[in-house]
C-alpha cells in the first residue's frame, strides 16, 4: 500500500492545504497530490522541483467537433464530453504560468501556443502520422530552452488511454531528453491528469511531483505510476 499523508494541521505555511484536506501518495521518489495547485499554499512541498513539464487545459472546449465518423476524434468520447469540456474550457492565466515559471530552472508547457508566454526559440513539435482527422495533426510545446526547434514523430495515443488528452509516455520521455532534464531531477506536473509525466519519470528514474484535482484521474495516475515502478523493480 502507498504511503498516504496530509500536511500537519499546525503548519501555518500550509494553511490552505489543511482547508482543502489534500490527499498525498508517495511511491518511491514520486509524490502525487489530489488537489488544485492554484488553491494550495504548498511551496514547501514543491520547492525541491527542478523542472516543470505539463500539459495544461488549452481552453478550447468549444472547438471540438469530432472526427469524420463515430470512429474518429472526439466523437468517441461519448459520455465523457461534458466532463472534458468542464476542465478544458479555460486555459491557465498569464499570472498562473508566471508562478510556475518561478519553479525550478526548466519549463515545458504542451499547448504553449494557446498561452501567454515569453518568446522562445526552443519549441517542441509533436507530429502525428495519422491524417484526415478534424483534430490537429501536430501539437506544440513552449519550452524555456534556448535551442533550435525539435520535431518528434509519434502516434496520437498509447493503447488503452485513460484520459481524452493523454499524451504518449514516449513523447514525455522524449520531452525530458530533448530538454536535457537531469537524471536526478524532480519534475513537477501541476496538471497531472492520468499521470503520463509521472510514468515517464518513474521509467527514467527521475523524481516526480504531480497535482491533479479530479479524484478519478488522480486514482488512475497513482495506479499507473505505481505499476511502472513495480515493473522497473521486476527488471
Amino acid at each position: 500500500m502507498p504511503h498516504t499523508t496530509k500536511p500537519e494541521a499546525n503548519d501555518n505555511a500550509c494553511a490552505a492545504c489543511d482547508r482543502l484536506d489534500p490527499l498525498v501518495r508517495r511511491f518511491g521518489n514520486c509524490e502525487l497530490w489530489l488537489a488544485d495547485w492554484r488553491d494550495l499554499k504548498m511551496w514547501r512541498h514543491i520547492k525541491d522541483a527542478t523542472a516543470v513539464i505539463t500539459d495544461p487545459p488549452y481552453g478550447i472546449a468549444d472547438c471540438w467537433k469530432g472526427g469524420f465518423s463515430a470512429k474518429h476524434g472526439w466523437a468517441t468520447a461519448g459520455v465523457g464530453k461534458e466532463k472534458r469540456n468542464g476542465w478544458d474550457d479555460k486555459a491557465p492565466t498569464k499570472e498562473e504560468l508566471e508562478t510556475l515559471l518561478r519553479i525550478g530552472d526548466s519549463a515545458c508547457f504542451w499547448g504553449g501556443n494557446f498561452f501567454e508566454l515569453p518568446v522562445s526559440r526552443g519549441w517542441l513539435v509533436w507530429s502525428k502520422p495519422e491524417r484526415g482527422f478534424t483534430l490537429s495533426e501536430a501539437e506544440l510545446a513552449w519550452t524555456s530552452r534556448d535551442a533550435p526547434m525539435r520535431v518528434y514523430n509519434f502516434r496520437r495515443s498509447d493503447p488503452g488511454r485513460k484520459h481524452p488528452t493523454q499524451k504518449p509516455v514516449n513523447l514525455m520521455e522524449w520531452t525530458m531528453l530533448t530538454m536535457k532534464i537531469a537524471d536526478d531531477a524532480v519534475v513537477l506536473d501541476p496538471y497531472m491528469g492520468s499521470g503520463t509525466t509521472g510514468v515517464a519519470c518513474a521509467r527514467t528514474g527521475r523524481g516526480f511531483i504531480g497535482v491533479e484535482r479530479d479524484s478519478e484521474y488522480f486514482e488512475i495516475a497513482c495506479n499507473r505510476v505505481e505499476t511502472e515502478l513495480r515493473q522497473g523493480r521486476l527488471f
